[in-house]
C-alpha cells in the first residue's frame, strides 16, 4: 500500500476524495442511521471529524455517486435520487456579541433563498424562513429535505462568560431547532452536532422526536479512528514510530463502545511531523474551563477519578454546568468503566491518554503561577533533580514551587487551607511530565496519597496539612502502613517521602525521606 495526502485541517468530503487523501470509511454508520431513524444528534469533542461527517452526509443526499466509489454505502443506496440540503454552519465566527448570532443565521439564510430562489417577507422571523426553505425545497423537487447543522452549540458557548447573551443565543436557538419538528412532513433526516450535550429542556424542548447517539455504543466510533483504522487504512505512515508509544500518546477516547478511538487531528499532525506533540490541547483549551476547575475547588488529583450518570453527564445549560459534564463532552476526560448502581449505569471518568493529563496539568500550573516562563523552569528542573536521585535539590525545589504561586491568590482563595491543593501542585508538576503516575492507590493498609514511577525507581508520597511540624507524621504513616509491600514486586529501589504543609506559612514545612 503506498502513501497518500494527509488529510490535515480538510473537512471537505470530495476533497478528500478527488485528491487521493486517506479516508477512513464512515459512510456503513450512514446506512444504519437512516435504517433506524430519522432526527438524530451526536456530541463530540472539537476536532473530531464531525463537519467531515456532515459533510458526506451533503453529498450522499445530493447524490455525488462517484465520491462513494468503493465506500461501504455505495451499493447501498438509490443513485437515481437526489433530496435537497440545508446546512447551518456555526463553527465559524464569535458570537460574544448581543447582535453577532442574529447576523450569522441571516446572512446563512439569506445565501440558502438566493440559491434557492426563494424570497423571504421582511416581517419573518429566522425560523419562518427556514421553515418556508424546507417545504418550498420539497414541493419543487418531489423529494424531503435533509437538515445538517453543525456546531448547533458554538454560539452559546462563545458567551458564557457573557451569560446574557449566551442565554438571549440559547433562546434564539431554541426557536430556530423547533422548526426541525414542526417542519418534519418535509423532512428526510436531520443531523445535528456539537461539542456540547445542552438538557433537552433548555434547548430541544420543542425537538422530541430527537434521537440522541452520544453514548450509543452502535455508534461509538462514528468519529475518531479505531486501532484497526491506523493499521491498515494509515498503515503506510506507521514505519518508523513506536505503536505503543501512539497509543499511550493519542488512544483512549470512550462512548462506550468496545473499542476506544484517537483524536483524528493528532493522528493525521503526528504522521505528518513525525513528533509526539499535544497537537489536539494546543488548537484552544479554553481559560473558561481552568477558571472553573479552579472556582469550585476541583483538585488535580480528582480529574483522573470522577463519576458520573448519564443525567450528571447531560446536565449543560448556560447557568448550570456541572463539572463532570463540562470535562466529559469537551474531551478532557473520557468514560474508563461503567458500573450498574441499582438500575442505573454510573461512568468513572478519567484521562483519555498522555496527552489530555500531562497537557491539563501544566495549564493547571501555569494559571496558578502566573509565570510560564518560571513553571517551565521548575518542571526542566524536576526531571534533572529525579534522574539524578538528588533529595535534597527536591525539597528545595518544591519550596519554589509554592513559593513561586502569587500572594494575591490565596487572598482570594480559601483552597489554600485544604491539602488536597498542596497535593494537587504536586500532583500536576509531575503529570506535566508525562511520568507514570498512581494517586489514591489502595491496598490492604489504606490509601496511598501518591505514588511515582520513574527511571527504575519507585517514590511513595504522602501529604499533611499540619499547624507545626509533627516529628515526621507523614513518613511514619508511610511505614506503619506498609505502602512500600505492593511495589516490592517490581525489583526497584523505593522511597518514602513524607511532606508536611502549612497553612500559615503556605509552604512545606518537614520533608523527609527515607529508603523502603
Amino acid at each position: 500500500m503506498s502513501k497518500r495526502r494527509l488529510p490535515i485541517g480538510i473537512q471537505t468530503f470530495r476533497e478528500i476524495r478527488d485528491e487521493n487523501c486517506y479516508y477512513v470509511d464512515k459512510t456503513a454508520y450512514i446506512r444504519r442511521l437512516l435504517d433506524e431513524g430519522k432526527h438524530y444528534f451526536l456530541s463530540r469533542p472539537r476536532r473530531f471529524g464531525k463537519s467531515l461527517f456532515l459533510d458526506t452526509l451533503k453529498e450522499l443526499f445530493e447524490g455525488n455517486e462517484p465520491l462513494f466509489a468503493g465506500l461501504a454505502i455505495h451499493d447501498q443506496w438509490d443513485w437515481s435520487v437526489r433530496h435537497p440540503v440545508l446546512r447551518l454552519d456555526f463553527s465559524s465566527g464569535n458570537y460574544q456579541g448581543p447582535d453577532d448570532l442574529q447576523k450569522e443565521v441571516a446572512a446563512q439564510l439569506n445565501a440558502m433563498e438566493e440559491e434557492a430562489e426563494v424570497v423571504s417577507r421582511d416581517d419573518d422571523t429566522a425560523s419562518a424562513r427556514f421553515r418556508r426553505l424546507m417545504k418550498v425545497l420539497h414541493e419543487r423537487s418531489g423529494q424531503r429535505v435533509a437538515v445538517l447543522i453543525d456546531e448547533y452549540d458554538k454560539p452559546i458557548l462563545d458567551a458564557l462568560e457573557v451569560p446574557e447573551v449566551a442565554r438571549a443565543n440559547r433562546d434564539f436557538l431554541r426557536g430556530l431547532y423547533s422548526t426541525v419538528k414542526f417542519a418534519d412532513a418535509h423532512i428526510r433526516f436531520t443531523f445535528i452536532t456539537g461539542v456540547s450535550k445542552f438538557s433537552k429542556v433548555s434547548l430541544f424542548s420543542g425537538l422530541n422526536n430527537l434521537k440522541d447517539i452520544t453514548l450509543d455504543r452502535r455508534y461509538s466510533a462514528l468519529c475518531g479512528y479505531t486501532e484497526t483504522d491506523l493499521d491498515t487504512v494509515f498503515a503506510p505512515e506507521l514505519p518508523g514510530l513506536d505503536r505503543e508509544q501512539i497509543r499511550d500518546w493519542y488512544n483512549g477516547y470512550s462512548w462506550l463502545g468496545d473499542e476506544k478511538v484517537y483524536n483524528p487531528f493528532d493522528i493525521l499532525l503526528l504522521f505528518d511531523s513525525r513528533a509526539f506533540k499535544a497537537y489536539w490541547f494546543e488548537t484552544g483549551t479554553p481559560r473558561f474551563l481552568i477558571e472553573v476547575l479552579f472556582k469550585r475547588r476541583v483538585s488535580s488529583l480528582d480529574l483522573g477519578a470522577m463519576e458520573g450518570s448519564d443525567e450528571l453527564l447531560s446536565t449543560f445549560d448556560v447557568d448550570d454546568i456541572a463539572t463532570e459534564a463540562l470535562l466529559f463532552q469537551t474531551g478532557y476526560l473520557t468514560i474508563t468503566d461503567e458500573e450498574d448502581v441499582g438500575g442505573e449505569p454510573i461512568y468513572r471518568l478519567g484521562y483519555p491518554n498522555r496527552e489530555v493529563r500531562q497537557s491539563l496539568n501544566r495549564s493547571l500550573l501555569r494559571y496558578l503561577v502566573k509565570d510560564s516562563t518560571r513553571q517551565r523552569a521548575n518542571s526542566t528542573r524536576l526531571y534533572r533533580l529525579l534522574e539524578a536521585n538528588d533529595f535534597a535539590g527536591l525539597e528545595t525545589l518544591f519550596h519554589a514551587f509554592f513559593a513561586s504561586i502569587p500572594y494575591e491568590w490565596y487572598t482570594n482563595n480559601d483552597i489554600a487551607h485544604y491539602e488536597g491543593y498542596y497535593a494537587s501542585v504536586f500532583y500536576s508538576y509531575f503529570a506535566g511530565l508525562g511520568l507514570d503516575i498512581t494517586v489514591e492507590d489502595s491496598s490492604s493498609h489504606g490509601r496511598l496519597d501518591m505514588a511515582v514511577l520513574f527511571n527504575g525507581h519507585v517514590y511513595l508520597f504522602e501529604f499533611k496539612v499540619v499547624e507545626l511540624s509533627s516529628a515526621g507524621a507523614a513518613l511514619v504513616q508511610l511505614k506503619e502502613r506498609r505502602y512500600a509491600d505492593k511495589y516490592r514486586g517490581l525489583g526497584q529501589p523505593i522511597y518514602l517521602i513524607g511532606v508536611e504543609f502549612s497553612k500559615d506559612e503556605r509552604n512545606i514545612l518537614a520533608f523527609d525521606v527515607e529508603r523502603a
